[in-house]
């Protein structure tokens, strides 16, 4: 593999001007894959996502997993002198990704109409809380108010307590791998056609998750279903659930096709509930449920979680111990499959953060370089591609541009 090459996506330009979480974690699986991103921020404040939680000794311990594989140009592009830089790094952008409130852009000059003049085929994907368009289009929008429009919140927690969101920003990097689906699919019409002319790619954060609800919206549509809260998989397979162990751990168990529960049946050594008409065919259990739950529940109470595991696993049961962090850093497939990696950071030393994924045979992605210092590509950036001199670079600087 020539040594140059970091990725699938080695050679992409990438402009990422988004802040917090879900269109950064885009432009991140992008640098990850090869793409040479560069973080616009706003001069002396930086992402607002380099000051939220977790910390360790006032250091942001979220920055070097989702900023990694980023350089950190500083530019305030609503300065004219700002813009007319930003305009030049466009000309040789490929991508720009951004997660203003829908009409910002527009308002400081910098539509996708003014920037395809200084590149026709650059591609801009375009991130927002409701989308561009539509009455709610002008609202601010943020991943967890988003889940709850969505209409996953209401379908979680239990039915007698109010609704309970994610304990944490699922849908905003949910909606991060949007962000990088669509930037492919755009690259990839863009590149096969003669033309290669560029497009604007827009969602809003609510519509990721959305996507995946099909089944509550056909159940409403056929229906007239309004579904209730649930604390695990309900209305879809049994049995399904979370179980107790003889040593007191926890598993999650899903029985998600008639195969699935045939072979849990022999490792039960209830072959019976086979020829059971109750239990015979998913549809049949779900109709009686409470009592599946109950077998099942109680045959694993019986065993410990190795003897568990073991006995499953020889029968093909999809099973799984519900693992806290520390079970992961300990886990051995963790390891082999190098999910936590290392990185270098300017003053905690090293920190862990998830490894590069998918998996590329003859491309693999890398972590080139630990996240940026706010601003910390500056002169590389504007002096090396660009062209400015030191001189020019300080006006900025004394102008408050960078």
């Amino acid at each position: 593999m020539n040594n140059n090459n970091y990725g699938p996506l080695t050679g992409l330009k990438i402009l990422d001007i988004s802040t917090m979480i879900a269109a950064p974690f885009g432009a991140t699986l992008l640098a990850d894959l090869g793409g040479d991103v560069t973080k616009i921020e706003l001069p002396g404040k930086g992402d607002t996502l380099r000051t939220v939680g977790p910390w360790k000794d006032g250091e942001a311990l979220r920055w070097p997993g989702l900023a990694r594989n980023k350089k950190s140009l500083t530019l305030d592009i609503r300065k004219e002198a700002g813009k007319n830089i930003f305009k030049k790094l466009i000309a040789q952008t490929d991508v720009l990704i951004e997660n203003f409130r829908p009409g910002t852009l527009e308002k400081w000059g910098l539509s996708y109409e003014e920037l395809k003049k200084e590149n026709p085929q650059l591609i801009m994907v375009r991130l927002s809380g409701y989308g561009q368009t539509g009455p709610y289009s002008k609202k601010a929008g943020f991943g967890t108010p988003a889940t709850a429009f969505s209409g996953h919140t209401a379908i979680q927690g239990y039915i007698d307590r109010p609704p309970v969101s994610p304990s944490y920003s699922l849908l905003d990097y949910i909606t991060g791998v949007y962000v990088a689906f669509a930037t492919v699919s755009a690259l990839y019409h863009r590149d096969i056609h003669e033309e290669k002319e560029g497009q604007v790619v827009e969602m809003g954060l609510y519509e990721s998750i959305f996507r995946m609800l099909e089944f509550l919206i056909a159940e409403y549509d056929q229906n007239k279903k309004v579904r209730d809260r649930s604390p695990g998989l309900s209305g879809h397979s049994s049995p399904a659930g979370t179980y107790a162990t003889k040593d007191g751990k926890f598993v999650v168990l899903v029985c998600s096709t008639d195969s699935t529960f045939d072979r849990l049946a022999e490792a039960m050594d209830r072959k019976d509930m086979l020829q059971d008409d109750r239990y015979y065919t998913n549809s049949e259990r779900l109709k009686n449920d409470s009592e599946v739950q109950k077998i099942v529940s109680n045959w694993i109470k019986k065993h410990n979680l190795t003897e568990l595991t073991k006995i499953l696993d020889s029968y093909g049961v999809p099973i799984s111990p519900i693992y806290t962090i520390e079970d992961i850093f300990n886990d051995p497939h963790y390891q082999a499959r190098e999910n936590i990696v290392e990185v270098d950071h300017p003053r905690l030393g090293k920190v862990k953060v998830p490894g590069v994924v998918p998996n590329f045979s003859k491309t693999p992605g890398k972590i080139r370089h630990r996240a940026p210092e706010l601003g910390e590509h500056n002169e590389e950036i504007l002096g090396n591609h660009l062209g400015l001199s030191e001189a020019e670079i300080s006006t900025l600087r004394e102008q408050g541009v960078i």
